[in-house]
């Protein structure tokens, strides 16, 4: 910890009528996640997720951007067994929507969110770190 990857993409958020969409999107975040994950098995400890969806504004078609809270469900549970062993452990979640083509002051960019930028494409940052001091309220 701390853990990131990114995931390209448009994300298929939890209510889609399209099952078989669905249960693909979970498989290619998780996949992603086996691909990144640097541990041999996953922690036990309470963690906080922090997922940003850095979306295409310029390919929306009538307001097709999934809700931001419809994107958590399909990822948490795509990194079941794999960063952690259930998401009963995310004891803290940050889900932030920003538009790709924006303009981003950056200091200290990790390589792993420069991957994401350097596609051209929609993607997903996804970053899980060991739960904050759960006594220091923010």
């Amino acid at each position: 910890m701390p853990f990131e990857f990114v995931v390209i993409g448009r994300p298929v958020p939890h209510g889609s009528k399209d099952k078989a969409d669905l249960r693909r999107w979970r498989s290619v975040v998780r996949e992603a996640a086996i691909a990144n994950w640097p541990a041999t098995a996953p922690v036990g400890d309470l963690v906080q997720v922090t997922i940003t969806h850095y979306y295409d504004s310029a390919t929306l078609e009538g307001g097709a951007l999934p809700d931001s809270d419809a994107i958590v469900k399909p990822v948490s549970d795509a990194l079941n067994g794999v960063v952690y062993v259930d998401d009963y452990q995310i004891s803290d979640f940050v889900n932030r929507r920003r538009d790709v083509n924006s303009s981003f002051r950056v200091k200290g960019i990790s390589p792993v969110l420069a991957r994401g930028f350097c596609t051209g494409e929609e993607f997903l940052h996804i970053q899980v770190i060991k739960q904050p001091d759960p006594e220091i309220l923010e």
